[in-house]
Order: C-alpha cells, then structure tokens, then sequence
C-alpha cells in the first residue's frame, strides 16, 4: 500500500477531488466492467465477438461510428491543437471528417456490407489477393496499437495534471479495465460502452466551453481578446488567412488542406480505417449501413463546440496564479521544463471552470473518451489479427470456437504492447502532430488502394499490392528525410515552398499524405496497364459498374440515405462561410 500511495502522489496535484467527484468515477468504471460481464454472454461466436451479430440500428451505429473516433485524437489532442493552430484545427472536423464520413455511407458501405467482409484487409484480400491483405493487415494492426498508445497516454496525461497521479500508474489502469471489457464482450460491449460514452462525453465537456464563453463575453470579445494577447488575429479564421504558407498559425497553404487533409488524410481515415467502418459494419440491414456514418456526419459538425473551443479559450483566459497569461509548451520541452504542454489544456480549463461534483463529471467525460478511443483500436487490431493474420497465413482451418479465444487473447497481447507505445508519445510536440503523421504513413497509400479497387476494375493483384507498398514506403521515407536530414533537407520538403524554415510538422503531415496517395495511385496504375486484368465475372459485389446495387428498402424521401446527406452538406457549407 505504501508503494501505491508513493505512485499516486509522485507528481504535485492541482486539485484534489471530493467525495461525490470520487464516487462517480468509481461508478462510471464499475458500470463499464459491468457491461463487459453482461455483454460475455452474447459473445459466443465470431460474428457475435467481431461484428455485435450485424444487430445495430442506425442510430446505435452512428454514434458508437463517431463515439469510436472521440478518444484522445478529440478531446485531449485537438484542445492541444487550437492552442497551437487557432481556429485552423476545426478544419479536421468539417472538411477533414464530413465529405469522407458521407462518401463512406451513400459510396461505400453497399460494398463493404454486401460483400460481408470483417474487416478493410478483407476487402482487400477480396478484390486484390492475399499479398495485398496481409500487407495491408500489419500496417493497419501497427497504426492501431500505436494509436492506442495515444490514447493511453492521454487519459494518463489528465490523471497527472488533475489529480497528479503517476504517469505509468495511470496508464495500467486504464488499460486494463478497457482490455476486461472488449476480452469479455467483443465488439458489443465496446459499442455498448462507446454510446454511454458519447452521453458521458457531451454532458460532462460542455461545460467548459458554456462558461469560458461567459467569461470572455461571447465570440466576438473572445476573438479581440486572443489578438490582443497574441499580437494577431489569425488564430480566429478558419480560410481567409490559407493564402499564404506564412499567414497563419499552421504555416499551410489552402492546397494542403483541401487536397492533403480534405482528400486523401479524411477519405483514406473515414473509408479505410477498420476502427471506425467496423462500427457500421455492424448494422442490422443496408439501410441502416449507410445512414450511420450520415447520422455521425451530423453530430461530428458540432463537436467542436466542445474540443477546439476550449483550446481557443484558453488563449484568452488561463492564467497562472499571478494573474499573469499562462503559455503552454510541446511535450518534450514540458519534461524537462515543469510547464504545462499543449496537451493539457483540457484538463487545466476544467480544473478552472467545475467544482465538486462538476469536476468528477467531467473528469470521468475524459476518462471516457479516451477509453472510447483505447478500445476501438484494440477491438480493431483483435479482428484484423485474428481474420487477416492468423486465420489467413497461421492456422486456416480452425473452429469458430477458436478464433473467438484468439480474439480475445489478441486483445490482451494488443493492449500490453499499445502500453509499450503510450510511451513513443511523450517525445512529440502534441498528440495531433504524432497522430497525423501515422495516418500519413497507413491511411493514405490505403486509401488509394481501396479507391482505386472500388472505381476500376481494370486494377489487378500486382497493380493493388505493389501501389500500397509503394506509397507505404514513400511515406514513411518522407518522413525519414524530412525528421532527421539537415536544415537544407527540410528546406525541401513541399510545405517549406515559401522557404519558411521553421515550418510546421502538421503541414508536413498533409503534402506527405498526399504525396503518398500520388505514388500509390500511379505505381497502381501503371502497375495494373502491364498485367493481366481480373475476368469481370470475380468483380461482382466488389467494383462499380459490375455490381447490382441492392435496394436499401427507402420507401420515402424522409427514410432515403442521399436526402439527409444533402442536409448534412448544405450545413457544413454554411458553417465555413460562417467561420470564414
């Protein structure tokens, strides 16, 4: 027990929570537990443990589809991120998630659903052989243990600064209630547990932007505000300032967003990425496949509200205890320094704004979100593992009874090495720049792969295989060059065109993932025109313009999938000439 409280209070605590603050996170992580234990008995079997069964409704899917992608990457990481970048972080919201998250339900799903595939590499292996899902299996399975990591060391990050709990306490305890649940209730418990976390999300995170927009007198004298400490007004707009490399917070130019982020970064996450498409995978008819990711589109616009307005607002009002304008800094500099990083910025406003009662909720909101996200890759990474790996190169004719205790012992090897990965974390400058360099490593060239399987059908086996290599490397080789060359070697990179040295590595992340997507795409191309194409007749159910498209069973323009998405997209037009 000594050594327990030595870990507990190792760090200095800015606050101390009360007793009701302690009670409902004891009972928000026995609830989860719960739910685990309860879902354990509708588990049995591998459709049951991988899928939920297919027994989702729209609505279920839809928010545990968003609620799967509000981890760490939302709340911690991107709060960090408007610090950083301004009002230019929502653009990861609004073009960067909703053009992709529709493409997904009205383009894609038919695909993915009718081909009842469990998972991307599936597809792949479906439409592009074996070589290609294999590869395609390890790189997604390595970017989803190092995407758990993130979010393991987030929530970890909050527990020290709230409640300065020890680093690597914090971590084991999360990781292991998340690894009890998803071991015990496959997908079920995690969609379960993934819809009360959206509630526990919303109820306890809008708080902080409800009050700390009081307190700065609304949008307008939060917007003067920021410019007055800052020296400039370009942390308020969202496109005016994207003309130049050098007129905004980001060093980005507009082509970086639209075509880096708002095409190949959202398309390749939102279409590709098995933690978010297995979600809707597991919908109880076509109908509902394609209006959850519609559904989530919808509730993703206003997510925000709660994420990039916080970091904004601390740009006008955190201050220390001298009254004095507090200035956050990178991770790596904050270890050696004793100040707080980018990445806390969420848990410093709550501590500013919520009292008893008040703070235990939005702590465990936190807490939430990040075992949302540690439990959507890990439940990712058990199915790819257990269906793309072992079951497709390692043992293909064992029972289903088999693969379901693969699949839950993966989960345990998954999170012990995802801990191993919380790690990495803490040498970068944020959570975002970390995040988004991995997407340009695997979603990217995935991405073109994928896309260029669905929409052509002259794409063959080598064209598909050799593409996704090719990108894969490219990418990572970019990053190589850019990370560890000389000044003159970054000077070179695409995003460095207006010769700005100290450019940014979230730009570097957008041209590197388009880059990626270039090479993948005509390394396909190229590749597919020298080799024998794939007979139409094996196309069926996997390409356009060979597959009979099923009807969704819309009787009316209320129930049809295309009509809300037009809602949806009108919508978001009007929200960025709002912002503009």
């Amino acid at each position: 027990m000594q050594v327990l409280a030595a870990l507990l209070l190792m760090n200095q605590q800015l606050t101390k929570l009360a007793p009701v603050d302690v009670l409902i996170l004891v009972l928000y992580f026995a609830l989860v537990v719960f739910i685990g234990f309860y879902a354990k008995g509708k588990a049995n079997t591998s459709e049951d443990f991988f899928l939920a069964g297919r027994e989702m409704t729209a609505w279920i899917a839809g928010l545990s589809f968003v609620s799967a992608n509000l981890g760490s990457l939302e709340l911690m990481g991107w709060a960090g991120a408007a610090y950083q970048y301004g009002l230019l972080a929502t653009h990861w919201y609004w073009i960067g998630a909703i053009p992709a998250m529709l493409f997904l339900g009205i383009v894609m799903m038919p695909f993915y659903y009718i081909s009842k595939t469990h998972s991307v590499p599936g597809y792949l292996h479906l439409r592009f052989g074996e070589a290609a899902r294999g590869l395609s299996a390890v790189s997604f399975g390595l970017m989803t243990i190092l995407m758990s990591g993130v979010n393991m060391f987030a929530m970890a990050l909050v527990m020290k600064t709230v409640l300065g709990w020890n680093i690597t306490f914090s971590i084991w305890v999360g990781a292991g209630t998340v690894a009890l649940y998803v071991m015990l209730g496959g997908l079920r418990s995690a969609i379960i547990n993934e819809v009360l976390q959206f509630v526990l999300i919303w109820a306890g995170a809008a708080m902080i932007p409800i009050l700390g927009l009081i307190e700065a007198g609304g949008w307008t004298k939060l917007k003067a505000q920021m410019a007055a400490n800052l020296g400039s007004a370009d942390y308020g707009h969202l496109w005016n300032t994207l003309g130049s490399f050098k007129d905004n917070p980001m060093g980005v130019h507009w082509t970086g967003i639209v075509f880096g982020l708002g095409f190949v970064i959202s398309f390749g996450y939102w279409t590709t990425d098995f933690l978010v498409v297995q979600r809707v995978l597991s919908a109880n008819n076509l109908r509902a496949a394609k209006m959850a990711p519609v559904i989530g589109a919808a509730f993703k616009m206003a997510v925000p509200f709660i994420v990039i307005l916080p970091g904004l607002l601390a740009l006008a009002v955190l201050r220390n205890p001298d009254g004095s304008l507090m200035h956050l800094v990178p991770e790596s500099l904050a270890a050696s320094t004793g100040q707080h990083s980018y990445n806390e910025v969420l848990p410093l406003m709550l501590i500013r704004y919520c009292g008893p009662g008040l703070l235990g909720l939005g702590i465990t909101a936190l807490l939430a979100g990040f075992m949302s996200g540690m439990a959507g890759n890990v439940s990712a990474f058990s199915t790819v593992w257990t269906y793309d790996i072992y079951g497709a190169f390692m043992n293909k004719t064992a029972s289903d009874k088999h693969y379901v205790a693969m699949g839950r012992w993966s989960t345990v090897i998954g999170m012990l090495v995802s801990i191993g990965a919380a790690y990495l974390v803490m040498n970068a400058a944020g959570i975002m720049d970390y995040v988004q360099a991995l997407f340009s490593f695997f979603i990217a060239p995935l991405f073109g792969t994928v896309v260029l399987g669905m929409l052509w059908k002259r794409a063959t086996h080598w064209g598909g295989f050799l593409g996704l290599l090719a990108g894969t490397i490219a990418s990572i080789g970019m990053w190589a060059y850019t990370t560890f060359g000389t000044v003159e070697h970054k000077a070179y990179a695409l995003s460095r065109v207006a010769l700005s040295i100290d450019a940014k590595p979230m730009a570097e992340n957008l041209y590197r993932a388009l880059w990626s997507w270039i090479i993948c795409v005509v390394v396909t191309v190229v590749v597919s025109l020298m080799t024998k194409p794939v007979p139409t007749e094996q196309l069926s159910g996997l390409v356009y313009g060979v597959t009979p498209i099923p009807d969704d069973g819309s009787k009316t323009i209320w129930q049809k999938p295309i009509f809300w998405a037009t809602v949806v997209i009108v919508v978001f037009f009007i929200l960025n000439l709002i912002f503009w």
